[in-house]
């Protein structure tokens, strides 16, 4: 009885001792110990991706790979097999398990080494969060200290949560989420019994445990995690031996990318980073943008294929460099392969080295190590560039074009390679809605690698011809028509102050009279938008322009205006064209549609223009939305519906009534008149036929559709502008050096009669992108018909005076007109009085 008494006063005793030696450390590190409540609204770091409108994603930015997911959406088999691994009494243990360190001192004691782990889940937790992996004793009980103060604040589920979403797990990927994807490319609910557990194994050693780095230490690892969950009871016989018996199979999967658009994609980062700031890197949201991928993918293919095509029909420029020349020793594959990993890829252009050169064949070895031969139909159009107005002789052989050890470009078109070149030129594109101003798609330039400068709305450049619609609808709105007859004529202007004569051409230099305003747009007259504006009033003019949205800085004051020296950028130029085709309303362009946080819970949503047609709750009537001064300096459109002006970022602002900055009926007219710009007119089978600068899109057989070519003064900008049924598209297409000219070609004898030759101009330059992008866009959409507004009349006139005229022949036609602007007079009684007047025939 002495030695059981004596032995109860030493436990006692070293409880005491044991207790107070907990408070003394307790008090010692409670300082230092951090705020374990800042778990209740830990973030944790995600990085942030973008979306199309139909939910593909675009890209990702940030460092750290981390899907997060909720509790309830984890596999159960999942949760079970880490905590079978990790820390099987989980559930039973308020944050420390004496048992599991008693087991763990036991076992050190026997061997002399810590074979066994005595952390549990919420420790790794507090570690993960609070503390570093340094293995000091003090770490170890401040993260005791830490785990038991968790397990007072958050629930098991919570905490089982933030582990699983929080432990790193290899090749940057934080949590079982994202290491689900990056090993293996699925969802969680998609993966084995096998794969769970091999992810299950990871936490103990991702380095050396993962299946792309050792799949032996990860299969044995696997089946320590299966066997475990057996033991516990949470996987029957059957399922082990079947999982067992299954081959871990893994590689590397990047982000899952399922669609490239750089530009648009930093165009989105750019406005979270602004809105937010530099956390978004690590936040987790998702930023769906209004973006359509199939008309991205569409916007992207039509203009770096019309864009190549350009640069190509210019002659070839040579080979990027030789590596080795005829008569030296060729490189070997190794050094091929070598050389060519370290080379950039442009979009669908690869590099490649030419190793055999044969009659009209040559055989390359591409940066995919691919051997592949170049067919001549692939390098036939390689005449010799000389200047951009001057090309070379048509090659007979492929020795004129190419020599062994040539470092080249390629790309693959219907299965075949072809040789290529990195173009001179660029290009910008953008789609929008006329209906609400979303951008539906956007290409910036010929690639993001290549330049990161965005085109389509950074650069700012001559419009051309392309401004003429809008000095065309001042003219309406003056009270001018379809049919009021402008003289076709050269302009002999004298400028007493520069002491020269301004002499504005037509291109080309053909004038026809006294024409109709209709035909003047369609076919681009230079000098009847000069007399036009002159009618109208160069300050009228300009005050008017702004209804589009152009800023009066960017336009002239100038004659030249009428002729496209004003300066916009594509996406401006979308956004102008949107009023003729919606109806005469200015909608803001936008990008962003909404944003959610890492668990998809909405934090933002856009609040876009709308338009409204009847019953509107206040008068939006015809008024000019100059941009503020705020936006005259960023020189930039919005890309947002509304932008945020509060202090909270997700407190969106509220829908704006689309200001109705012109007349429907006016809109309607100016869309008549460009889609003659495509059609043409008069009565082919009698020889009065005519085409529209933009006749080439008549392969589309839309009557729906209608455009604008624009050339600048010596072609160092090519533009094609124009709608479609829910649709309005640029395409701008130029050097980035503003001084250098488009060019002319030579016609190619090796390609045949549809090739594209002479002068470079918007309807030969830019037109074919917008042609080939409407005809994937409009696929499916039924042609529409003509929807003619009210207080529009349709009469039947004379082709050559404009007036009424009885006659039904081919020398008549119907005529749209605002109601009241229809001719009085019929074509006889114009005749018996002499015609036109003087004051009309100078006008």
């Amino acid at each position: 009885m002495k030695f059981i008494k004596r032995l109860l006063i030493f436990a006692i005793f070293c409880v005491i001792i044991g207790v107070t030696t907990i408070f003394g450390f307790y008090v010692y590190v409670k300082p230092e110990l951090p705020d374990v409540a800042t778990l209740k609204d830990v973030k944790l770091q995600t990085p942030m991706q973008v979306y199309s409108a139909d939910g593909k994603l675009l890209s990702q930015f940030g460092e750290k790979r981390r899907i997060p997911i909720h509790i309830e959406d984890m596999p159960q088999h999942l949760i079970e097999a880490v905590i079978a691994t990790e820390d099987a009494r989980f559930y039973n243990h308020p944050g420390v398990d004496p048992i599991s360190i008693l087991r763990a001192a036991i076992v050190v004691a026997i061997s002399g080494h810590a074979k066994q782990g005595a952390s549990t889940i919420t420790q790794q937790v507090a570690r993960n969060f609070f503390l570093t992996n340094e293995k000091k004793i003090m770490r170890k009980i401040k993260e005791a200290f830490i785990a038991i103060h968790i397990e007072q604040l958050l629930t098991k589920d919570e905490i089982l949560e933030l582990y699983l979403n929080k432990i790193p797990l290899g090749y940057r990927s934080f949590g079982m989420g994202a290491a689900a994807q990056v090993y293996f490319g699925k969802t969680l609910n998609q993966l084995t019994l096998s794969e769970m557990a091999v992810l299950a194994g990871l936490p103990k050693a991702p380095s050396s445990l993962n299946p792309i780095r050792s799949v032996e230490r990860a299969t044995n690892r696997r089946n320590v995690v299966l066997s475990r969950m057996l033991d516990v009871g949470f996987i029957t016989r059957s399922e082990y031996e079947q999982a067992k018996s299954e081959p871990v199979m893994s590689k590397y999967h990047g982000a899952k990318i399922e669609f490239y658009a750089p530009y648009v994609a930093e165009m989105a980062r750019a406005w979270m980073v602004k809105q937010y700031g530099d956390e978004v890197y690590e936040s987790g949201r998702k930023v769906y943008l209004t973006i359509d991928s199939r008309l991205q993918k569409s916007a992207q293919i039509s203009a770096i294929n019309n864009l190549l095509d350009y640069d190509q029909r210019h002659g070839y420029r040579g080979a990027v460099k030789t590596l080795w020349k005829e008569g030296t020793t060729p490189w070997t594959s190794e050094q091929i392969k070598d050389h060519l990993s370290k080379q950039p890829t442009y979009g669908d252009l690869v590099p490649a080295i030419v190793t055999k050169v044969e009659d009209k064949t040559a055989t390359v070895v591409n940066k995919k190590g691919e051997t592949v031969a170049l067919p001549w139909d692939g390098i036939k159009w390689a005449r010799r560039y000389k200047t951009d107005a001057r090309q070379g002789p048509a090659p007979s052989q492929a020795s004129d074009i190419l020599a062994a050890g040539q470092q080249i470009w390629t790309r693959k078109i219907d299965d075949n390679w072809t040789l290529s070149q990195v173009p001179d030129a660029n290009t910008a594109f953008v789609a929008v809605s006329p209906e609400n101003g979303a951008i539906k798609a956007l290409v910036g330039g010929f690639n993001y690698v290549h330049s990161k400068f965005n085109r389509a709305t950074q650069s700012v450049r001559q419009v051309g011809s392309s401004i003429k619609p809008f000095i065309y609808s001042a003219a309406i709105d003056r009270g001018m028509t379809l049919a009021t007859l402008v003289n076709d004529a050269p302009i002999n202007h004298w400028d007493q102050s520069q002491g020269t004569a301004w002499r504005p051409k037509n291109s080309p230099p053909t004038y026809t009279g006294l024409t109709r305003m209709k035909v003047g747009l369609a076919k681009s007259k230079n000098v009847m938008a000069v007399r036009l504006l002159r009618r109208v009033g160069l300050d009228e003019t300009i005050d008017y322009l702004t209804r589009f949205g152009f800023k009066h800085d960017e336009l002239p004051r100038a004659e030249a205006l009428a002729l496209g020296a004003g300066s916009l950028t594509p996406l401006q130029m979308a956004q102008g064209y949107s009023v003729f085709a919606n109806g005469g309303y200015y909608l803001n362009s936008f990008l962003i549609d909404k944003v959610a946080d890492s668990f998809g819970d909405v934090v933002y949503t856009s609040t876009p223009d709308y338009i409204c047609r009847q019953n509107c709750p206040e008068d939006a009537s015809t008024e000019t939305v100059d941009a503020s001064a705020d936006e005259k300096a960023e020189n930039t459109p919005s890309i947002i519906a509304t932008p945020v002006t509060s202090d909270e970022p997700e407190a969106a602002g509220v829908s704006r009534q689309a200001p109705h900055v012109i007349t429907e009926q006016n809109a309607f007219l100016v869309r008549e008149m460009m889609e003659a710009n495509i059609w043409g007119g008069g009565d082919w089978n009698k020889g009065t036929g005519w085409l529209g600068t933009g006749f080439r899109a008549r392969s589309l057989k839309r009557y729906d559709i209608g455009g604008k070519t624009g050339t600048t003064n010596d072609v160092k900008d090519a533009w094609y502008v124009g709608f479609g049924p829910g649709l309005v598209a640029a395409v701008w297409v130029g050097f980035d050096d503003p001084s250098r000219k488009l060019g002319r070609t030579s016609y190619n004898k090796n390609l045949g009669k549809s090739q594209v030759s002479g002068g470079e101009a918007g309807a030969k330059t830019s037109q074919m992108a917008w042609v080939n992008f409407m005809k994937d866009a409009l696929a499916d959409t039924p042609k529409q018909r003509k929807s003619v507004p009210s207080d529009i009349v349709r009469v039947r006139i004379d082709r050559t005076t404009g007036l009424l005229t009885r006659k039904n022949d081919y020398t008549s036609m119907f005529e749209y007109f605002a109601k009241g602007t229809e001719p009085k007079e019929y074509t006889a009684t114009a005749a018996a009085a002499g015609g036109q007047s003087e004051e009309e025939e100078l006008f």
